[in-house]
């Protein structure tokens, strides 16, 4: 099944994204007007979509799932709900298909994202939402975080930045599969994750990493065409070019060494191509208008 061919839209968010909640007047203008949910709400459909809001991987869902509620209430959203799944067999009630069936957006929260592949991977939601993100246009899959970085099937499940380059320091899991291509990390620029990508593209040179900063994401469609949106930035990781490797043939612990990494740094309003792997940006003069 080629990825191209998939009509919904993904939305992966790299943490901490404005919610609406600051005091000043100024704050909530640029929420509801330009803001990364406000961008979420419109590719739905706008504020009548059917939003369902999934805090699995929260140690706290309850709350998580209230916040995000008020976030897209002060939207203007009208029909939003919490799926509150924290069990696999949660994933398979009838009410929960009901509700992913329903849906125009599905939102994860951050947390622990092996919680959402142990608890949603393979169930009968998952195949609905698989099938609805290839078939159905309009539809749309955002997630912050944990629920950015279970966008993957290769996906992060761990490792510390203080360890970063060194073979073993990052640890892989197998994601949602709705975006095979790539590998998400989140809170990019925030937590030093840059040896943690690194890694992981040295792990899978074929695959394209995306690093993404707090209240930061990519607007995908067609499972190609990336828009950044938010107010800081996407670090593109591409090895396919990468003249030497030699995360094979080392032992765990032992530094690594990788050549010819080819490395972006995008922000708000620039595009990238994963079929073709290339960057479009506004010309330098743009800036200054």
């Amino acid at each position: 099944m080629s990825q191209f061919k998939m009509k919904g839209t993904l939305i992966p968010i790299g943490g901490n994204e404005d919610k609406g909640m600051g005091s000043d007047e100024k704050h909530t203008l640029e929420f509801i007007g330009e803001g990364i949910l406000y961008h979420v709400v419109e590719e739905a459909g706008g504020v009548d979509a059917n939003i369902v809001i999934i805090p699995t991987a929260s140690s706290i869902p309850k709350e998580v799932g209230e916040n995000y509620m008020t976030a897209f209430t002060t939207l203007g959203c009208k029909n939003v709900t919490v799926l509150d799944i924290r069990s696999k067999a949660d994933s398979e009630k009838q009410t929960a298909i009901a509700l992913i069936k329903e849906a125009n957006c599905i939102m994860f929260s951050g947390g622990d994202q092996s919680k959402i592949t142990n608890k949603i991977g393979g169930t009968m939601i998952h195949e609905i939402m698989l099938d609805r993100f290839q078939n159905e246009e309009g539809f749309v899959i955002a997630g912050t975080s944990a629920g950015a970085m279970a966008m993957t099937n290769e996906m992060i499940a761990g490792g510390s930045p203080t360890e970063a380059f060194v073979k073993g320091a990052v640890t892989m899991y197998k994601g949602l599969g709705l975006i095979p291509e790539l590998i998400i990390d989140t809170h990019f620029i925030q937590r030093g994750r840059f040896g943690r990508v690194s890694e992981a593209v040295a792990k899978f040179p074929n695959l394209i990493g995306f690093g993404l900063a707090e209240d930061t994401g990519m607007i995908i469609k067609n499972g190609n065409d990336c828009t950044v949106i938010g107010s800081g930035m996407v670090i593109v990781f591409d090895g396919q070019k990468l003249t030497h490797n030699n995360e094979k043939v080392l032992d765990e612990g032992t530094p690594m060494t990788i050549a010819n990494l080819t490395v972006h740094v995008l922000s708000n309003g620039d595009n990238y191509s994963i079929k073709n792997r290339n960057v479009s940006v506004l010309p330098i003069e743009a800036d200054f208008i």
